[in-house]
């Protein structure tokens, strides 16, 4: 079973200054409450240590993630690969009236039980902290 979800965000701020915050990888892995860690490996990879609550997972995951298609300002799409799940992370701008309208979509295909129910119940919630984190960013800039 694959999860999958889309979220839009409307913030006040140039389609820039948002840009600038979904297209650096530790920034956007930084909100997420199951990364416990994040080390760049290269030009646009890096490792998230991610520690999922569920049974048969009772250690830290290394998901090997990669940048795949960038254009800015408007477009970031990661993956990340792991053991226990493989994950599809993608961020689009639109510059609007007022701002920016930021979609998202993430898609998680998890390889042991419970990392897709924990994923289809939590993902939303990870997605309020992905736009907490970028409202914080934005208002330390005004």
């Amino acid at each position: 079973m694959t999860v999958e979800v889309e979220r839009t965000f409307e913030l006040a701020a140039p389609r820039e200054d948002v840009w600038e915050f979904i297209s650096d990888p530790e920034r956007r892995a930084a909100p997420i409450s199951v990364v416990k860690d994040y080390e760049e490996t290269g030009d646009r990879t890096a490792i998230w240590h991610v520690q999922i609550p569920v049974p048969m997972v009772d250690r830290t995951i290394a998901i090997e993630t990669r940048d795949t298609d960038r254009r800015e300002p408007e477009y970031v799409r990661f993956v990340g690969r792991s053991k226990v799940l493989n994950v599809v992370g993608e961020h689009e701008l639109e510059a609007v009236e007022g701002g920016t309208r930021l979609t998202n979509r993430f898609t998680v295909d998890g390889k042991l039980p419970g990392v897709e129910r924990f994923f289809k119940k939590n993902l939303d919630a990870e997605l309020d902290n992905l736009e907490a984190a970028i409202q914080r960013d934005l208002g330390a800039r005004a």
